[in-house]
């Protein structure tokens, strides 16, 4: 007598993640999201060279912010004054290119009333020499204002530091993989359990020793390895085509998937939430892009938060793509392990735990 061979949920697991694979691999829609769009922003973005309309430069400190130097500087719409940053952090974004200069402008006591301290680096030469030439003209409305010959309003002192260059393609690149990651977890988490249950396949399934939780895990899985696999093609592209910095090399690479898993895992919560409240195919690229295109949009993808006004600035620190980007840009350029970027884990982990929260109770098997 033959002894019933006992019913294996991993190997259910297993079969639905292979299945769920296929489908993704076969899916127009999920190659030309997941790699496609990022890949066509990557190659026109990083050939523009991602030269924006204002360059951003760090107030120091000591800087006198009351002389007509500064408010020359202030009003004008092509440079944007950061003045929230420390000493140390200020150095370092110097240092990798982030902004085109520090500036201290110092109140005298004697001729010429204002001396002007700026500090350029070598990483970002084309946005310094922006920002010089702005300087250069400023400072000379200023001390030919009102006379022919007048004495000097204000003396510039310019220093150059030593720095890594930080390339466009340096701060696009995790932009994009954070956008592809996005668009394969929310719109393909909802598309494919809508279906499901518009199909009545997770009622067969009910049929069958198979548990839920098999279910979710084969799809889950099957988009983590394709997810992945992609993330890979775009990092290696970026990498050797366009001179991404990988700063450790393969070690950079898996802290970087490891990001990714973890980003995409919290963007197939928002896909759980989608599927659960949408009533048909159609209703869920609406719902799916009131999610996406904020964060498309204002989490970092193609120029710095900075650039925006303080309250759209609020907004886009709420977002989870800003952590995930900002974690994949310290990791890659900077070196960083994943214990120092342990603040925008934790950002993304409450993320993690309140989107799952709402898809508990959103998510419908049938």
């Amino acid at each position: 007598m033959n002894q019933q061979k006992k019913y294996s949920n991993f190997n259910a697991t297993m079969a639905i993640a292979k299945a769920s694979f296929r489908s993704i691999i076969r899916s127009p829609s999920a190659v030309v999201f997941s790699l496609a769009f990022p890949l066509i922003f990557i190659t026109v973005f990083a050939n523009i060279g991602g030269s924006g309309i204002s360059v951003d430069v760090a107030v120091a400190k000591t800087c006198d912010t009351t002389g007509p130097v500064y408010m020359a500087l202030k009003k004008n719409p092509l440079v944007n004054l950061i003045r929230n940053k420390t000493t140390a952090q200020m150095a370092t974004s110097l240092s990798r290119g982030d902004i085109a200069a520090i500036i201290d402008i110092q109140k005298n006591n004697a001729r010429p009333p204002y001396t002007l301290n700026v500090q350029y680096s070598n990483a970002s030469a084309q946005k310094g020499g922006v920002f010089k030439s702005l300087l250069t003209t400023i400072s000379y409305q200023i001390n030919s204002y009102g006379n022919t010959s007048p004495p000097a309003v204000a003396e510039v002192r310019e220093t150059t530091i030593k720095g890594r260059e930080y390339k466009y393609i340096d701060f696009l690149l995790p932009g994009m993989l954070g956008f592809s990651l996005l668009s394969s977890g929310v719109f393909g988490t909802a598309f494919v359990f809508l279906s499901l249950r518009l199909t009545l396949v997770i009622k067969r399934f009910f049929a069958t020793p198979v548990k839920k939780y098999s279910i979710v895990l084969g799809e889950a899985l099957a988009r983590l390895v394709f997810s992945l696999l992609g993330a890979v093609f775009i990092i290696l592209v970026g990498h050797y085509w366009f001179g991404f910095t990988l700063i450790h090399g393969v070690i950079t690479v898996l802290n970087m998937l490891v990001l990714a898993a973890i980003g995409l895992i919290i963007f197939m919560g928002f896909g759980f939430i989608i599927s659960g409240i949408a009533k048909s195919e159609s209703s869920i690229p609406p719902i799916s892009n009131i999610i996406t295109m904020p964060q498309f949009l204002l989490s970092g993808t193609f120029f710095s938060v900075t650039a925006f006004p303080g309250w759209l600035q609020a907004i886009s620190k709420a977002l989870p793509l800003t952590y995930l980007n900002d974690a994949m840009r310290e990791v890659a350029f900077e070196g960083a392990g994943l214990n120092e970027v342990t603040h925008q884990l934790l950002i993304l982990g409450i993320w993690f735990i309140g989107i799952y929260a709402i898809a508990v109770k959103t998510f419908k098997w049938e």
